[in-house]
């Protein structure tokens, strides 16, 4: 995906060393009271300014989350192809941790979208704690192979988790996450946006914008915040 430039009058640039690599890790304060941080991976084909990551970070920011976007490995290299899973980990524990040192939130949850929540969430079942994980279309399966589940370490995760996922999502089959779902033993609210395929992109038909199904996202996503922070 093309980057989209981003007014940086509020925005603070890190650079992040992970293993052998330093990547590029951008910072946003949210757009109201800020509750949380929100260390957001993106997905396979993005990178920390496009679309998707964007969107996804505006809605979480309107949410009550600063929000901190980074690159992996492969994407600061500028390659296509993803770094394997234990490198996806690590840096993303590598961001967590330069976040908790140069800002010291009380409250910072993981996750992001598609592949990047992915690797979140196998890095909580490690047993990485923060205090949350939110997952922004959840990559179950490769599209068109439902019988590749990425299942088996979901019922490892601890932490509280908000999985969003749209009901035309082609790498998550409703009927399949729900059974998923069956075999986790943490806090897991899942939330199904309507209509809305991988990108959280809904059909004209549907009656509704693409703008619209990112307020919704966003509320779903503040009121699961209230909800952890209560507790």
């Amino acid at each position: 995906e093309s980057e989209v430039s981003v007014p940086s009058d509020k925005i603070i640039s890190w650079k992040v060393q992970t293993g052998s690599d330093t990547v590029s890790a951008e910072y946003e304060p949210a757009t109201s009271e800020q509750r949380a941080v929100f260390v957001c991976a993106h997905g396979a084909g993005g990178n920390i300014r496009d679309r998707g990551t964007l969107a996804a970070s505006r809605a979480m920011r309107d949410a009550g989350f600063g929000v901190v976007r980074f690159n992996f490995p492969y994407k600061e290299k500028g390659s296509g192809r993803p770094d394997p899973m234990p490198r996806l980990k690590e840096c993303i524990a590598a961001v967590v941790q330069h976040t908790l040192s140069e800002l010291a939130p009380d409250t910072v949850v993981t996750g992001g979208r598609s592949m990047g929540g992915r690797a979140a969430s196998m890095l909580a079942a490690d047993g990485f704690v923060t205090d949350g994980l939110l997952l922004l279309a959840y990559p179950l399966h490769p599209a068109g192979q439902p019988e590749k589940l990425r299942d088996a370490h979901l019922p490892e995760i601890r932490i509280p988790v908000l999985c969003i996922n749209g009901t035309r999502d082609a790498l998550c089959e409703k009927s399949l996450m729900e059974k998923a779902l069956t075999t986790v033993r943490t806090d897991w609210t899942m939330h199904w946006v309507e209509g809305a395929d991988h990108s959280f992109h809904v059909l004209k038909s549907s009656g509704r914008t693409d703008a619209q199904v990112m307020v919704e996202i966003s509320q779903a996503s503040s009121s699961w915040l209230s909800r952890i922070l209560a507790r």
